[in-house]
């Protein structure tokens, strides 16, 4: 189960990198935003892979070729607040 993750990356090595054990991917079929600041509205994301830590408190959705930090929401949309990038190991870093 390492559908989308970039090549060379398992799941156990996102656990691994992470220090969560219970880090897994999660489904696309779900609404993921980006909050703009200064706007009213968000942005909406077309992740390829959604990566869900801490039991959803935190995740990593890779739209196009960045990862943004957002989190789960109650609904089971994710709701991002900034891009960390182009490298999952250095998005994972700050979590």
């Amino acid at each position: 189960m390492n559908a989308g993750l970039p090549d060379g990356w398992t799941i156990e090595q996102v656990r691994s990198a992470s220090g969560d054990a219970r880090a897994d991917l999660l489904s696309l079929e779900r609404l993921v935003v980006v909050e703009v600041h200064g706007a009213a509205d968000y942005d909406v994301l077309q992740p390829d892979v959604i990566i869900s830590f801490h039991d959803g408190d935190l995740c990593l959705a890779r739209a196009g070729d960045d990862w943004f930090m957002g989190q789960l929401d109650l609904d089971g949309s994710v709701i991002c607040w900034a891009s960390y990038g182009p490298d999952l190991a250095e998005a994972i870093r700050g979590l």
